[in-house]
């Protein structure tokens, strides 16, 4: 299989690694800085080619940031013989510009739900228009430990509100409110507080930017917070059952986090 990698980010040497891995493909990384594509091709393996190359690919995987999405897969959809794929974290927008780009091939959006360094585990699939491409490009995500989960892409943005945005915000609240505490003076809900907003904070900010542009929610985590905040004794026992209710309805067994 040939494969074409746009945009040589994190998540598109995880695609490149696993296309070389599993599919023993000719993966090719193109970016927008071609010193990203030379430096995908020298870590993961394969080659680096500009934006403009007008070479095909049985397969294109577009894995840019959200935001630059749309544009990116109308540019490369026509070096794709095959299959059309975005790794990019959105569905709805993209799936519909894979759908114009390339009405005759096969699609698929992936979000793998993790970042790179702590894979394998649950990767977002929409099977647009299946076929035997994006099925082995499937098969060799499960291969390296993955479960890849079949959704919509309603179903997936409207998800990714709580598990990103409002998550994410939250996270962060927690580190800027928080005050420095001495030594020995925590609790095991505080450190494992504390770790998560420090996994959050110390991932690069522009991906979390992009997350809370695309998927609206977080204003929930303050409406919630100032309710909590201004709540007698009688309010805060109602919010705290409800809380345990909310999190009994939405108790899930799925891996990983950004």
């Amino acid at each position: 299989m040939k494969l074409l990698v746009v945009g040589a980010g994190e998540m598109g040497r995880w695609v490149g690694e696993v296309a070389l891995a599993e599919l023993d493909a000719d993966v090719a990384f193109a970016d927008a800085d071609p010193e990203v594509a030379a430096d995908a091709a020298t870590e993961v393996g394969g080659r680096a080619l500009p934006v403009s190359t007008a070479e095909r690919f049985d397969a294109v995987c577009v894995a840019v940031p959200m935001s630059a999405a749309e544009s990116a897969i109308e540019a490369h959809a026509e070096r794709a013989e095959r299959a059309l794929v975005d790794v990019t974290g959105r569905m709805a927008e993209p799936v519909a510009a894979m759908r114009a780009a390339a009405p005759d091939r096969e699609r698929a959006s992936l979000h793998p739900l993790f970042a790179a360094t702590n894979a394998p585990g649950n990767v977002a699939v929409v099977r647009d228009e299946p076929g035997p491409v994006t099925d082995r490009l499937l098969d060799a995500l499960r291969a390296r430990g993955n479960r890849v989960v079949e959704t919509t892409p309603a179903e997936h943005d409207e998800a990714m509100e709580t598990v990103q945005a409002r998550t994410h915000a939250a996270a962060l609240s927690v580190a800027l409110a928080a005050d420095d505490v001495p030594e020995g003076l925590t609790t095991p809900v505080f450190e494992d507080l504390r770790a998560v907003a420090e996994q959050v904070a110390g991932n690069d900010p522009d991906v979390y930017a992009e997350i809370q542009a695309a998927f609206g929610g977080s204003d929930r985590v303050a409406e919630a917070a100032a309710r909590v905040a201004d709540a007698d004794r009688d309010e805060f026992r109602t919010l705290y059952r409800e809380a345990g209710e909310r999190l009994a309805g939405t108790a899930d067994d799925g891996e990983g986090e950004p």
